[in-house]
């Protein structure tokens, strides 16, 4: 008998192979569908619209393998079958507390995991680069987002009224509101620059992956696509404000404002072609960039290739049992059900409280729609005509996801013009909520000379907490163990005389915390 040649030999997958892998890739989904499903109608916005195209720039970016994978013998490893457990239980765990991100992010290890316990070392390790571009069709958590839109609209406003002043126009910034006098323009959620960084990350990673050169070179083209998101979105916002200075609000609106979105994004694509054709231009290995840039195509199946069938790997069949089992599990489990406490509504909310007398407010309906939340309080409270009123703001959420969550005043207050002067943890003298102190941020604010004093904390299930991955780590476990993800974020704020000192601030707002902690019990409940 003859022995094959080796350097001629392919392997090919079995029905019985892609039966094991669908199987695997059904149970997975069924698992979590819910996530899924959430997923899909995130990428419905426009920040991350560019992920409907990345599943399948996946799949072309492995295909581009072929040639390779057909001449390696899938021996699986049980180190894929580890990661596909962790993914699973981070999966499952996401699916108790009814968490979106965390079943994505276990639905993403789980993938990774399954395709590793069946493919072995030698495959996973050529197609681990294009898998990982999966990372980027999964949304943010509400809470990271948000942080990072604030600091967007502040850095991108700063640097567009620098844009404006170029040209020698009198403009004013009070946080994210540029002032032009006849005309203020905010820049909202929707100018932070998110919809050109997420699609320019993930263009800038796919460009890395063909840009065959140095890895520093790759590198630095994939890290420099944030920050030329960052300066082309502030140069589109000076550009609309000096168009406006010139020629009117309408500058700023309707198909001309989305057009320049969509020209600033081309430009963005422009200046990222620009970086490659100069990077082929540095060092000692210099190319033109045709040469180190473009697609290449995988090797077709040489016509007299001696075809092996695959044998399929043990951790693969481990794989495929786990995914059934907890398939089935999940089947006969009845759905989970949110706890949502009975509470009363803030409408019924006293505005006397010990010597304090209040008068309540409402928030404007384009708030309303961007807190996202289901009962608030908003009131100032007074005790005389010579001592500055206590404003108080309570937003509360029966059940917290990613899309509702209580805004973080530490980012919020910035893009209302205030400038943070002080910042510490401080803990309210002689105040316990549920027997444990309380502990709140307390911010001294300032804007046009006038300073305020705010204090702040999350009122959550039970617990009074400052520290805000803290809120986190608590509603992940009380999802899982109450059923339950309400809560609410109070904050109080009192301005500060020019004849007084922040401590005499410091003692009126202790003072109406200790009338009003009392009361929130019915409203905020345990």
């Amino acid at each position: 008998m003859v022995a094959a040649d080796s350097s001629r030999q392919v392997w090919q997958m079995t029905l019985v192979g892609w039966a094991v892998l669908s199987l695997t890739a059904l149970s997975i989904g069924f698992v979590s569908w819910d996530g899924i499903q959430y997923l899909l109608h995130q990428w419905e916005k426009p920040e991350y619209g560019y992920a409907y195209m990345l599943p399948g720039i996946v799949a072309f970016l492995v295909w581009q393998r072929k040639d390779e994978l057909e001449r390696i013998q899938f021996n699986g490893d049980w180190r894929g079958l580890m990661l596909f457990l962790l993914g699973l239980a981070i999966l499952w765990g996401g699916k108790l507390s009814a968490v979106h991100a965390i079943i994505q992010y276990g639905l993403l290890l789980a993938i990774l995991g399954a395709v590793w316990a069946y493919v072995g070392h030698q495959g996973f390790k050529r197609i681990l680069m294009p898998l990982t571009i999966l990372v980027l069709t999964i949304p943010l958590p509400g809470f990271i987002y948000q942080s990072i839109s604030n600091d967007l609209q502040l850095i991108s406003s700063r640097l567009g009224v620098a844009v404006i002043r170029l040209l020698n126009i009198s403009v004013n910034l009070e946080g994210n509101v540029i002032d032009l006098g006849a005309y203020k323009l905010q820049v909202v959620e929707a100018c932070n620059g998110l919809r050109y960084l997420f699609p320019l990350l993930t263009l800038g990673y796919v460009a890395a992956y063909f840009f065959k050169v140095e890895v520093w070179k790759r590198v630095l083209l994939f890290a420099s696509a944030a920050p030329i998101s960052v300066l082309m979105n502030s140069f589109r916002i000076g550009v609309i404000g000096i168009l406006v200075e010139y020629w009117g609000v309408s500058m700023a609106e309707g198909f001309l404002h989305e057009f320049e979105g969509w020209f600033v994004f081309m430009a963005c694509l422009g200046v990222l072609l620009l970086e490659m054709w100069v990077l082929t231009n540095i060092g000692r290995d210099s190319r033109p960039l045709q040469q180190v840039f473009g697609i290449e195509w995988p090797q077709s199946t040489p016509v007299d290739a001696v075809v092996a069938k695959r044998t399929i790997p043990l951790p693969a069949y481990a794989g495929l049992a786990i995914a059934v089992m907890m398939a089935v599990f999940a089947l006969v489990i009845p759905d989970r059900e949110d706890v949502i406490p009975n509470r009363e509504s803030f409408s019924q909310f006293p505005l006397v409280l010990g010597q304090w007398r209040g008068r309540d407010d409402v928030l404007e309906q384009s708030a309303l729609e961007s807190l996202n939340l289901d009962d608030y309080l908003l009131a100032d409270y007074h005790s005389s005509d010579t001592v500055p009123n206590v404003g108080v703001y309570v937003a509360y959420y029966g059940i917290q996801r990613a899309d509702k969550v209580p805004h973080s005043p530490a980012a919020c207050l910035p893009g209302g013009g205030w400038l943070i002067t002080d910042r510490k943890v401080y803990p309210v003298s002689g105040i316990e909520v549920n027997g444990e102190p309380l502990l709140v941020n307390r911010f001294i604010i300032e804007q046009h000379g006038v300073r305020q004093l705010v204090y702040y904390w999350f009122h959550q299930r039970g617990r009074a907490i400052h520290n805000e991955y803290t809120v986190k780590w608590y509603l992940l476990l009380d999802s899982v163990t109450k059923k339950r993800s309400d809560g609410s974020l109070v904050r109080l704020t009192t301005r500060i005389s020019p004849d007084e000192t922040a401590e005499a601030a410091d003692a009126r707002l202790a003072s109406f915390v200790g009338d009003i902690v009392p009361v929130l019990k019915k409203y905020i409940p345990d």
